[in-house]
């Protein structure tokens, strides 16, 4: 799917022990809100594998970014639901993003990187989503040197952002959290933001 509206498919039989609640309609109300995103065209969007043993209702999306048959950034985003709430999460719903980018080699020897890939993720969660809450995270750097015969070559690196969140919103909101996921994947992968009068924190990729 890119940049659509995605449908949502029957549901495998769960592991996870689900309970007869009216928190299934709550759920219905988040992915009719995720249906309705329109992600920026440069991604390709899908539905992907969700857990089913971490809570009683999950969907997960998957994203991807490719400039000439090469995948510069690539994403997942998780939705999770319990009716009864979890006291590590302080709420109902829980938001799981990984998001992973290729690198220019002057990014990747950035000594702060992590701290602006953090930033990536921050600024689309103010600009995108509602209010959250227990928001947490890891930022890894993975850098690769060449020496001797291969000395010439760039240094060539990666960045993955891992975190989550419990937003505060209604079920009908949770549609702009994916948004914030898609907007941070962009922004990693030195997409220019849609909006006008935003810069990117990011120049966009060179043509080779």
């Amino acid at each position: 799917m890119t940049g659509a509206a995605w449908e949502r498919p029957e549901p495998p039989a769960p592991s996870y022990p689900r309970r007869v609640t009216s928190g299934a309609a709550s759920f219905d109300q988040a992915l009719a809100s995720l249906r309705d995103v329109r992600f920026r065209p440069e991604l390709t969007v899908d539905e992907g594998p969700a857990p089913q043993r971490l809570a009683p209702h999950a969907v997960a999306l998957t994203a991807d970014f490719v400039e000439d048959d090469d995948e510069l950034a690539s994403g997942r985003f998780v939705l999770l639901h319990d009716p009864e709430g979890v006291e590590a999460w302080e709420g109902r719903f829980r938001a799981v993003v990984f998001i992973r980018a290729t690198l220019e080699p002057d990014l990747a020897t950035d000594p702060l990187l992590t701290g602006v890939a953090w930033a990536w993720l921050l600024e689309s969660l103010e600009a995108e989503a509602g209010p959250r809450t227990a928001l947490g995270g890891t930022v890894t750097r993975v850098m690769s040197e060449s020496f001797g015969a291969l000395g010439e070559r760039d240094v060539t690196g990666s960045i993955e952002i891992r975190a989550s969140w419990t937003p505060l919103g209604e079920p009908d909101d949770m549609g702009q959290e994916a948004q914030a996921w898609a907007a941070a994947l962009a922004q990693a992968a030195g997409l220019l933001p849609l909006p006008p009068g935003v810069s990117a924190l990011v120049p966009p990729r060179r043509a080779n």
